[in-house]
């Protein structure tokens, strides 16, 4: 395998407008405007192999969006190393537009008023691909998600998880080496995830597509992704196995339970609650002491429903965040 994606040193910042509030604070910044300078990707070193599937996760205003933007030429650094492909990104230079894809699940490159057969064509006619390639292409994704029935209606007809695999099959018809996802499964149900999931996997596996998705829904990484870069504050904290990083740093379990009835439940000391009435209790207790928590609850209390969820990603950078503040004092 070889290197595609390169950065070292990266960094971004921005200056803010600050005023005081009111009118005579609106005033005095007419003559004297004060800035404030942030840094949303600090001196960040990444080094992505060809074929990988990377996860970028990090609380909001963490820096992975900006850190993408970055990599695929919609901002230039402030200073910094930068490559992607053998290009530097903010170039936008036709050899590197031809071989990467963004989709950005709260932005859209459909339009509303075409049915998706008409967007397929305006981007083949962009993308300058052959009819065989285009048909070639369009075939595979359209029978990988199942869509063929889809095609021929309005863009603003089709549900949000509809529309989502619609953006990806734009985004992948011209078989691009690099895939950026920047939360390519928020706002869908249970079903339209999985089945996005389901479809990145075999593209990368398949086609060798390289891909970096950010994401906030922990299933997203955990199904997808061997590696996982974690991005705080504008600095990487970990670069490493996911595996590594749930074993050490996901510690505990979110276990909701629902009744029918008004129940009265007396909680072991170590179990903290997160929510409490009647009818609902949910609470986070630590991974060895949850199966047995769930044990007590069906035993005792015949429960409607139990469900047992991982930690939150914004627990476990947290986590991770103070282990390493801890580490350089």
């Amino acid at each position: 395998m070889s290197c595609i994606i390169h950065t070292k040193g990266l960094t971004k910042t921005y200056k803010r407008f600050e005023k005081e509030s009111g009118l005579l604070g609106s005033v005095k910044s007419l003559f004297n405007r004060k800035f404030v300078t942030k840094t949303a990707v600090r001196d960040f070193d990444l080094e992505i192999q060809e074929g990988e599937f990377v996860g970028l996760i990090g609380p909001n205003g963490a820096g992975k969006t900006t850190l993408v933007k970055m990599l695929t030429g919609i901002i230039a650094p402030t200073y910094g190393e930068i490559s992607v492909l053998g290009y530097y990104p903010n170039k936008l230079e036709n050899g590197l537009k031809t071989q990467y894809a963004i989709v950005m699940g709260q932005k859209s490159q459909l339009f509303f008023e075409l049915t998706p057969a008409d967007t397929f064509l305006l981007f083949k006619e962009l993308y300058g691909l052959s009819d065989d390639e285009f048909k070639r292409n369009l075939t595979f994704f359209v029978e990988m998600f199942g869509v063929s029935d889809l095609l021929d209606v309005q863009v603003r007809t089709l549900s949000l998880g509809e529309r989502m695999k619609m953006e990806l099959i734009v985004a992948l018809l011209h078989n691009p080496k690099v895939l950026f996802l920047d939360e390519p499964t928020i706002g869908l149900d249970a079903t339209a995830q999985r089945q996005i999931r389901s479809f990145l996997q075999n593209v990368n596996k398949e086609r060798g597509t390289t891909i970096i998705l950010t994401s906030h829904y922990m299933e997203d990484i955990i199904s997808l992704c061997h590696r996982c870069v974690v991005i705080n504050r504008g600095e990487k904290v970990y670069d490493g196995e996911l595996s590594i990083l749930l074993n050490q740093f996901q510690t505990h379990k979110k276990i909701t339970v629902n009744f029918e009835q008004p129940s009265d439940i007396e909680l072991p000391h170590e179990a903290r609650i997160i929510e409490n009435n009647p009818y609902k209790l949910s609470v986070m207790v630590s991974k060895s002491k949850a199966q047995d928590l769930m044990g007590m609850f069906m035993s005792r209390y015949s429960p409607a429903d139990i469900t047992a969820e991982e930690e939150d990603i914004g627990s476990v950078i947290e986590r991770i965040y103070a282990y390493r503040k801890e580490e350089t004092i």
